[in-house]
């Protein structure tokens, strides 16, 4: 099912155009927006090296300011559109954020042949982590599942 919609290029060059800009003041090449209910809610561009912040990502950019917009940590009913394919750690903060959809100019073989080649991240999870250069492990203690233990007693908890 194609979700696409013809409103779609308007945001998207909305992305683009932050990216540009954002290279032309000395930032990295990626912008994003978020929209809800037709309307820009936020967005965002990579602040990665002004802020020295790897997750400063555009895509977590603008989640983190559409959620304080609108006063909740789900996005559900918006999308977010980015200037390039978001790389693993913008597409999982887009799921836990729940956006309805995410639309993408560039793709990630656009963004490697500009010099952020994130393939080697989606090649990395299709490995076991067994063979993964930054090792991975479990060091269970007797305590390990007591915060989950607390959580699960908490009748005030906020589910999400």
């Amino acid at each position: 099912m194609n979700a696409s919609t013809s409103i779609d290029p308007k945001w998207l060059t909305v992305a683009i155009d932050l990216a540009t800009a954002n290279v032309e003041a000395g930032g990295g090449p990626f912008g994003a927006v978020v929209v809800g209910g037709g309307e820009m809610v936020s967005t965002g561009q990579n602040r990665v090296t002004q802020n020295l912040d790897p997750t400063a990502h555009a895509e977590v950019m603008a989640i983190r300011a559409a959620c304080q917009q609108v006063g909740s940590f789900s996005l559900a009913g918006h999308t977010l559109y980015s200037s390039c394919e978001p790389c693993p750690l913008c597409l999982s903060a887009a799921l836990w954020a729940r956006v309805d959809r995410i639309v993408f100019a560039a793709d990630r073989h656009d963004a490697a042949v500009g010099g952020f080649d994130d393939r080697a991240f989606y090649e990395l999870f299709d490995k076991p982590r067994a063979l993964w250069e930054v090792p991975v492990q479990q060091h269970r203690l007797h305590h390990s599942f007591l915060p989950f233990e607390t959580w699960i007693g908490n009748n005030d908890r906020v589910q999400y």
